[in-house]
């Protein structure tokens, strides 16, 4: 009897729900007091699949935990809630749900989804290399908690990607700057940026490149045994790239090699990746 009465129940919201939408067509509301938890929770599914806005399926989902607070419905409904305002943009506050269903059901098997969508309200909004690094760093410590603490869930996987993508992003705007300074001549500034690729982002696709820039800046200088070391160090790991091409080029037009010479911070550099001295 008790199976039976909850499938009649189930089946009684399903039909409410359609006879609802269905109806929906005037600007009347429908009184959600007078649904069960899971009736107003479909209709935020509903919104959710039929609207542009997630706007309109958060109100339905809010509902679901101001009216039922402690039922299973109002957990599904909050993390829900957390998508809803991602699809939307509102990243602001797609985080704050999602912490809040972190602080209060982090035992519960969606909390690994509430982790990723805080992940996501970060690395979503650093699509432009010009943007504020703050949110790249930010993202890089939210997918960072994704991987450590859900190792072997999906959302680790896909955070992993992520991750090397937000890391590359930081090369990215280190390698700005610097190209910045080196066409405005301001040679030293523009080797501090590369520098920061090299001894920072080293694992990120942008490497090469910095290597090159600061053979360019360093000749431009007259530091021969610097230009001379970056070469070596991009002839070594990057040898079948066009940055070590034109660096190869450019050093032996002074009469110069790519050779590991001096004492500076390449050489160093030099000395721990291709010797592989880290004392």
């Amino acid at each position: 009897m008790a199976r039976g009465g909850k499938a009649a129940r189930l089946l009684g919201s399903l039909a409410l729900v359609a006879f609802l939408v269905s109806c929906g067509g005037g600007n009347r509301e429908p009184d959600l007091t007078q649904l069960d938890a899971e009736a107003i929770y479909k209709l935020g599914e509903y919104q959710l699949e039929t609207s542009r806005k997630g706007e309109d399926a958060v109100k339905y989902f809010a509902e679901v935990e101001r009216l039922y607070p402690y039922s299973e419905w109002a957990k599904r409904a909050l993390i829900m809630q957390a998508f809803a305002y991602h699809k939307d943009r509102n990243y602001e506050e797609s985080r704050a749900t999602a912490q809040r269903y972190i602080d209060t059901y982090p035992a519960e098997e969606d909390a690994a989804y509430a982790k990723y969508l805080l992940a996501l309200s970060y690395y979503d909004q650093i699509d432009e290399v010009g943007r504020d690094q703050g949110l790249t760093y930010q993202a890089l410590q939210a997918l960072r908690a994704v991987i450590e603490e859900y190792p072997d869930s999906d959302y680790a996987k896909s955070s992993i990607l992520k991750f090397d993508l937000a890391f590359d992003h930081l090369a990215a705007k280190e390698m700005e700057i610097g190209r910045y300074y080196l066409k405005r001549k301001h040679y030293t500034a523009a080797i501090n940026r590369f520098r920061v690729v090299v001894e920072n982002f080293q694992t990120t696709s942008h490497t090469p490149e910095a290597l090159h820039r600061l053979v360019e800046s360093y000749l431009s200088l007259g530091f021969t045994d610097e230009a001379q070391t970056a070469g070596a160090i991009l002839g070594h790991n990057f040898q079948s790239t066009e940055w070590y091409q034109d660096s190869y080029q450019l050093l032996t037009s002074k009469g110069l090699e790519p050779k590991a010479r001096g004492d500076s911070w390449l050489a160093k550099v030099y000395r721990q990746v291709i010797r592989g001295e880290w004392l």
